[in-house]
Formats: structure tokens, C-alpha cells, sequence
């Protein structure tokens, strides 16, 4: 919204700044950081009074547990205000990606809100029917990555090539064209993005800086492959007008560390479904944009790592009757395995930091 003060610059110098995108990311960090800072207590005094006894604890999770009950969820809330105000001040919402990500953003912030409204209400671990989530899910993501893909198609030099196909890491002209089929492969990017990050959500602060470390991974590639002199430089698919995703994952940094501050143990509110699954797609969707599905992987290789844990888990159980680890996802894995909460946690923080690494070195390397 405030990029229009570029036009004042022929007058006013100052103003020429708004025409930068690590200006506008900048200032999108700080808005959201401070909105979250500022509201965040007013939230949670709200949540705690409307939901009573907060989210639902599981029966058979770590014993530890139990002495979080009553803390409210949905904190979600404070994350998706600080990002989408922030972002409508200082993103050009006239791009497609981002109003795309935005969409997505708030279709599946929607969805977790009333997963975790259902939960509350019932005090019950079990929300929103889970095949009607998932459709939902695609189809927003689908229609996202539809025009996402219509645009790269008529605005990249190769669009025709890139816009439909598969980029891969490593190698520079090697792509795997789906054609209209893309659309589902984009699509089955973004919703898994946003359930494995739901089932990182379990510790307090396990998510959300895993999160901030993978939002400033991709703020930097889609900078790097929104601007034709860098991505040349280093022979990644450039893709015109992804640099203006950088602005939103700067407010995803900003709004995460707002929220960290009051997640931090003890959580004074937990993420709930309605910040992971709208914070995953977010990033989701950022890889479809910029042509890095297969390095989302990579750099969020610990989402990737909680959900083969659960798909792990479940398959052998229905084949045998026996579990593979302790309790799935992971993490819960290594309580019951004698680990402290915090111990947990930031042994997690490190392995998101040394995959985040990992990913971005995929730049250079062609």
C-alpha cells in the first residue's frame, strides 16, 4: 500500500527508499513485530477468557504435559494479524504472488481457526473432519498455484518451460515439465507444507522458529530469483516479480519473534492450528512461486522429518500392531526418551539452522 510514496520521490528523495525491497522487508519485520508486541496481550487475555479451559491435552502424551492445561490457543491470531497488516502496508499488492501467498495464508489460517474452535468447544484433540481439511486445502492452494503458474507462463523469458515444470537443484536447465498438472503438484506442496508444520506444533517454541529460520531462507531466494542480475549470477530460475515475497517473509519474522516472546516456556498461548497450518502453506507456497519445491525440502527438512515420523508410525502400527518410535511425531519421541522439553527444542532449532544452511548452499551450486 505505501509503495505508491515512490511516486513523491521526484520530489521528495526520502520517499525513493520505498522502491527497495529489503527496505519495505525491513520495515515489514518491525510493523509486525510491533503489532504483535503491542496486541499480544489484549489477544491473550481475550482467548484465555473465551476458551476457559484451553486447548485440549493429550491423554497419552508426555506426563509433562499436563501442567499446560488451560493455556489458550489460537495464538495463530496474533501471528496472521501482524503479517497480513504488514503486509498490506508495505507489500505491492498488485503482484500476484503476493496476493496469492496472502490467499492461502488466510484459507488455511481459516481452516486451522475452526479445527481449533471445534477443539475447544469440545475439549477434544479430535477437530475438523480430516479428509474435509484437505480438500479444502487443495483447492485453495490449487487456485493459488494456477495463477501463480499463469503468470510465470507469460512473464518469465522461458516461461512457457518454467511455469509448468519441475525446477531442480544442482542443475541449471534440467526441469520436468507437468504441464496443467503442475497445478496438483504445487498444490500437494503447499498442503503438505502446511500439515507438517501443523505436526511440528507440539513444544513450546518448537515451531515457530523453524519457521522464522526457513520464512528468511526464502525471503532470500525469492529476492535472489526475483532479480535477473542475481539470478543469472547464479544460474537459478529467475522468476519476475518473486522479490516482492521477501516483504512478506519479513513480516513472518517479525510477527514469529513478537510471538516467540510470548511462547516462549511457559507458553502463555500456544500457536494452534490456525498459525501453523496458514504459517506451512505460507511457505509452501513461496517455494512453488520461486521454483524451489525440492529445496523446501531441504531447508525444512525438520517438517519433513515430523511427518515421516507419523506416516512411519501409523503404517507399521496398522501392519503389525507395534510402534516404531515411543509416541509420534518425533519429538514426543525423545520426552518419553528422557529428553527435557527444552532440550528437545533447541536440539530441533539447531538441525533447522544446519538444514537451512544446507538449502541455501543448493544456490550456488550448479
Amino acid at each position: 500500500m505505501l509503495i505508491w510514496l515512490v511516486e513523491l520521490s521526484h520530489h521528495i528523495q526520502f520517499f525513493n527508499l520505498f522502491r527497495y525491497i529489503t527496505f519495505r522487508a525491513g520495515a515489514a519485520l518491525f510493523t509486525s513485530a510491533f503489532i504483535v508486541f503491542v496486541f499480544g496481550p489484549r489477544i491473550i487475555a481475550s482467548l484465555r477468557i473465551r476458551q476457559g479451559k484451553g486447548q485440549p491435552i493429550r491423554a497419552d502424551g508426555p506426563q509433562t504435559h499436563f501442567k499446560k492445561a488451560g493455556t489458550p490457543t489460537m495464538g495463530g491470531l496474533m501471528i496472521l494479524a501482524g503479517i497480513v497488516v504488514s503486509s498490506l502496508l508495505w507489500a505491492d499488492l498488485s503482484n500476484v504472488y503476493v496476493v496469492s501467498t496472502l490467499l492461502v495464508t488466510l484459507g488455511f489460517g481459516a481452516i486451522g481457526f475452526y479445527d481449533d474452535y471445534l477443539k475447544v468447544t469440545k475439549q477434544s484433540d479430535k477437530g475438523f473432519s480430516g479428509k474435509a481439511r484437505l480438500g479444502i486445502e487443495f483447492v485453495i492452494a490449487g487456485i493459488a498455484v494456477y495463477f501463480m503458474m499463469r503468470n510465470s507462463v507469460a512473464s518469465a523469458p522461458n516461461g512457457s518451460i518454467i511455469g509448468t515444470s519441475i525446477a531442480f537443484p544442482f542443475f541449471k536447465d534440467f526441469f520436468v515439465n507437468l504441464g496443467m498438472f503442475f497445478v496438483l503438484f504445487g498444490g500437494f506442496v503447499i498442503v503438505g507444507a502446511g500439515n507438517a508444520v501443523n505436526l511440528t506444533d507440539g513444544l513450546d517454541g518448537l515451531a515457530i522458529v523453524p519457521v522464522m529460520i526457513a520464512s528468511a531462507s526464502f525471503g532470500v531466494i525469492a529476492y535472489l530469483a526475483g532479480n535477473v542480475v542475481f539470478a543469472n549470477y547464479l544460474q537459478i530460475n529467475f522468476v519476475p516479480g518473486t522479490g516482492e515475497l521477501a516483504v512478506i517473509m519479513g513480516a513472518v519474522i517479525g510477527a514469529g519473534l513478537g510471538f516467540l516472546w510470548f511462547n516462549a516456556p511457559p507458553a502463555a498461548i500456544f500457536m494452534g492450528d490456525t498459525g501453523s497450518l496458514a504459517l506451512g502453506g505460507m511457505i509452501g507456497t513461496v517455494a512453488v512461486a520461486t521454483k524451489h519445491e525440492i529445496v523446501m525440502a531441504i531447508i525444512g527438512g525438520l517438517f519433513v522429518m515430523e511427518t515421516l515420523s507419523v506416516i512411519i508410525q501409523v503404517f507399521w502400527f496398522k501392519r503389525t500392531g507395534k510402534r516404531v518410535f515411543l509416541m509420534a511425531p518425533i519429538h514426543h519421541h525423545f520426552e518419553k526418551l528422557g529428553w527435557t522439553e527444552s532440550q528437545v527444542v533447541i536440539r530441533f532449532w539447531i538441525i533447522a539452522v544446519g538444514l537451512a544452511m544446507v538449502g541455501l548452499a543448493t544456490l550456488k551450486l550448479r
